[in-house]
């Protein structure tokens, strides 16, 4: 199971989805979803499941659910193809 750290910005104009990569290889993702009520963790999770082409259920926030960093794990991809998948995107 792959992991990664993405940091969401949520109450974004349009989903952008990834808009870039910082330093500590923590993806940058832009989402239109407020950060109320779990909206942007829905919203993140439905992006990622989508540019990964994996079930929703198969992506799940290990860490940072009331934060705007988070991790992420992807169940059946490894690291290296997640960061493949969604630079693709």
């Amino acid at each position: 199971m792959g992991a990664l750290n993405v940091r969401v910005l949520p109450n974004s104009r349009v989903d952008a989805g990834v808009v870039g990569i910082d330093d500590e290889n923590t993806y940058r993702i832009r989402l239109r979803a407020p950060a109320v009520d779990g909206k942007a963790n829905r919203a993140l999770v439905a992006f990622l499941s989508e540019a990964l082409g994996i079930s929703k259920s198969a992506v799940r926030i290990v860490r940072g659910g009331k934060t705007r960093i988070k991790l992420i794990e992807a169940e059946g991809l490894d690291a290296e193809e997640i960061r493949r998948r969604l630079i693709a995107n």
